[in-house]
């Protein structure tokens, strides 16, 4: 039995969400990311882990992501930031919020997503650094991952074209 639930972001929870991902991340880059991202609609998937006591002690985000190739664009979705409160952490709750939102991902009927990550902690979800590196963007590199909710719907070479609101992290 577990302590915490994972539901939907909801108005109210954007000061704790904020003050998750500036201890989690060590400064406030990632809380001003998913306030622009929210701010713009652009956070079509917003999860948090809820303590029994309403505590937000975990938050991912999913945002739009366009794959550009050949003139056509494929939408897709990018993992970040996934954040857990230290003294939560160990019990299942980033497994949970992944495995969530890529659900949530799969059923708005996107091609897939990407993270930009630690493959060994991502590769459980079925996120494969191979399928990214034909991928283009300011973050390419053995640390972007993919993962296709079908055959062939992001392999290939293209471009990641994100929201505006990551171009203050590249």
């Amino acid at each position: 039995m577990t302590d915490w639930t994972i539901r939907d972001e909801r108005p109210g929870d954007e000061v704790a969400v904020a003050a998750l991902l500036r201890d989690a991340f060590g400064g406030p880059g990632e809380a001003a990311l998913v306030a622009a991202l929210r701010d713009a609609g652009a956070a079509p998937v917003s999860l948090v882990a809820a303590a029994d006591d309403g505590t937000i002690v975990g938050h991912v985000l999913f945002s739009p992501l366009a794959v550009e190739r050949g003139g056509v664009e494929i939408a897709a979705a990018a993992l970040a930031p996934l954040a857990v409160d230290a003294a939560w952490r160990r019990r299942g709750i980033g497994a949970a919020l992944c495995e969530t939102g890529i659900g949530r991902c799969r059923d708005l009927g996107l091609a897939g997503v990407t993270v930009l990550g630690d493959p060994a902690y991502y590769r459980r979800f079925g996120f494969d650094p191979a399928l990214a590196a034909p991928l283009l963007c300011p973050w390419s590199g053995p640390h972007l991952m993919a993962l296709e909710f079908a055959p062939g719907a992001l392999g290939g070479a293209g471009r990641l074209r994100y929201h505006t609101a990551f171009e203050d992290l590249a």
